[in-house]
């Protein structure tokens, strides 16, 4: 059983994440209020997981997410906005999946999915997330699903939650 604070029944905290510039804020509360939507978590942009598995799954797949009453996709990672903004325009997710920074780690620390673990801080420089993914319905979380070592392409891919959707 993966241990985190994040648990189906949980309102999304009123966290302002950056989309596109430092400047450029976004509540993600407010992105899924009155939307149903799925929002995932990345250890980091252009990370070889992330960057070959991850995110691609969630853009290739927008129509099927569109199709099942999907109004919104949103991705976060611990990095800053510029770098998520030029992942985002690297793998064509404009118009498709949000691509929202979270550089301090506060947003993923809120709902429990920050990794602490020596050997990622010692690779990517800073606590991250852990990898997962989550359907939010008007704001309530109302699945998740968790890497259990945080890090794994398992369960948090994009096919897994469009076949709970």
């Amino acid at each position: 059983m993966v241990k985190h604070t994040c648990q189906v029944g949980m309102w999304l905290p009123y966290s302002d994440l950056h989309e596109g510039s430092p400047d450029q804020h976004v509540n993600v509360a407010e992105l899924f209020a009155g939307k149903k939507g799925v929002l995932f978590g990345v250890p980091g942009a252009f990370t070889p997981g992330c960057q070959m598995a991850h995110l691609p799954g969630y853009v290739q797949n927008f129509y099927q997410f569109q199709a099942k009453g999907v109004d919104v996709i949103a991705c976060v990672s611990v990095n800053d906005a510029y770098v998520m903004s030029a992942w985002g325009l690297a793998h064509r997710a404009e118009g498709k999946v949000r691509m929202l920074a979270d550089p301090t780690g506060a947003f993923t620390q809120a709902i429990g999915l920050l990794m602490d673990y020596p050997d990622v801080i010692a690779k990517l420089g800073n606590r991250r997330s852990k990898r997962y993914s989550m359907l939010v319905e008007n704001g309530l979380v109302t699945k998740i699903f968790v890497e259990p070592d945080g890090g794994g392409l398992t369960c948090s891919l994009a096919q897994n939650i469009l076949s709970v959707i």
